[in-house]
């Protein structure tokens, strides 16, 4: 896991790369678009942290109340945490990509956002 001033570096590249995609947004949107932006940015990096985590450990564990306790296979609340985050990103994908004007080709946009890009 990288530590606060790498993540930071992640988020910074992410965002201009967010921003090169949906840079023709219409400019009487643009103040609600930042936030988004820096929003999809940081969900981006942690994602791709949480999937290599993921990747190393699985998404189960074996899990026991105590001691005493048969040990029982459970999903790990990162894999749980990881899906929640990805429908997150999505949802604020989709709406920098209904805010594009509609000559504009969106499903060359969403291509570049896929969270399974890392």
């Amino acid at each position: 896991m990288a530590d606060v001033n790498d993540r930071e570096v992640l988020v910074s590249k992410e965002k201009n790369r967010l921003k090169r995609l949906f840079k023709n947004i219409p400019p009487n949107k643009l103040k609600v678009v930042e936030g988004l932006i820096v929003q999809a940015a940081r969900l981006r990096i942690l994602l791709n942290e949480m999937w290599i985590d993921i990747s190393e450990n699985g998404d189960y564990e074996m899990f026991s109340q105590s001691d005493k306790a048969e040990p029982y296979e459970r999903e790990r609340p990162v894999a749980r945490l990881y899906n929640t985050r990805d429908q997150s990103y999505q949802r604020i994908i989709k709406q920098l990509t209904d805010l594009l004007p509609d000559e504009y080709d969106k499903k060359e946009v969403e291509k570049y956002t896929s969270s399974d890009l890392i």
